[in-house]
């Protein structure tokens, strides 16, 4: 495997004529399913540079960008930094490819349950993040909706929706 590129959280790798994306030290990501006692699922809004717009998703954030690489951890760190929820129950669903064909890069699912509100949420460093908590009998049509106002659904969201 030869290294073609490496910033600071990402590097391109070649092996033979495949080229992918792998994390620097090979950071994983914490994906937050999280649902309130009232049949709600809390979701974020954020301004993704890769696409150029905003996306539609379930609170994530990097595995082992702070030292610590203790994915429970960071799925709390997380949910409170983005959605201002914390959570009573966590439940690890396992880990997932996100582009296998692509990247490297691998996420920690976790459900989160008997959430309460601890602070405003928005993330941080200028992520701008922007909470939603939408009732799951609504969700398609909430989904539709944030599509025809240009938003683009992150897949990990419609693969979770089993689980809520």
């Amino acid at each position: 495997m030869t290294t073609l590129w490496q910033g600071q959280y990402i590097e391109v790798h070649r092996t033979g004529t495949w080229e992918f994306v792998r994390r620097v030290g090979a950071m994983g990501a914490a994906v937050i399913l999280a649902t309130t006692d009232a049949g709600e699922i809390v979701l974020v809004e954020q301004l993704r540079r890769a696409l150029g717009r905003h996306t539609i998703e379930l609170p994530a954030g990097l595995i082992g960008d702070d030292g610590d690489f203790d994915p429970a951890a960071a799925a709390a760190r997380e949910l409170a930094e983005e959605t201002g929820f914390v959570a009573a129950d966590w439940v690890n669903v396992g880990d997932f490819a996100t582009s296998p064909g692509m990247s490297a890069e691998m996420f920690t699912l976790f459900r989160a349950r008997g959430l309460t509100r601890s602070g405003p949420g928005g993330g941080v460093d200028g992520e701008d993040i922007i909470v939603h908590v939408v009732p799951v009998a609504g969700l398609s049509a909430w989904l539709a909706g944030a599509r025809a106002r240009g938003c683009v659904i992150d897949c990990r969201l419609i693969v979770a929706l089993p689980l809520v």
